[in-house]
């Protein structure tokens, strides 16, 4: 095998364990989320964990962070809530740079 060819699978290899972290990240970034969320809806236990998942599988309707953003926005909107988006979207935030600590942490 060349050198070449080393160097291509390392990349491969690279991006594909960048793209896992990335998926993971999300997925517990949008968990986060849930959770915060139901917090605000004053939701705790199970019912505050059975939302989160709401919010992970919300993730799945399209590319992007805008079906979770719409997802959490329209719940906070239907209780009445006075969070705005920038709250919204810094907490998003905020939570993914969480989520990446604790993956890269092992946590």
């Amino acid at each position: 095998m060349t050198t070449f060819d080393n160097r291509k699978d390392a990349a491969e290899k690279k991006f594909a364990h960048d793209a896992e972290l990335q998926f993971k990240a999300a997925a517990r970034r949008n968990k986060l989320l849930g959770l915060w969320v139901a917090g605000q809806l004053g939701k705790d236990g199970a019912d505050a964990e059975a939302y989160a998942k709401t919010v992970v599988m919300a993730d799945f309707e399209e590319a992007g962070d805008d079906d979770v953003f719409r997802k959490v926005r329209a719940d906070l909107d239907a209780a009445k809530l006075d969070v705005s988006d920038h709250v919204v979207r810094r907490t998003m935030d905020e939570l993914m740079a969480k989520a990446i600590e604790e993956i890269q942490a092992g946590t």
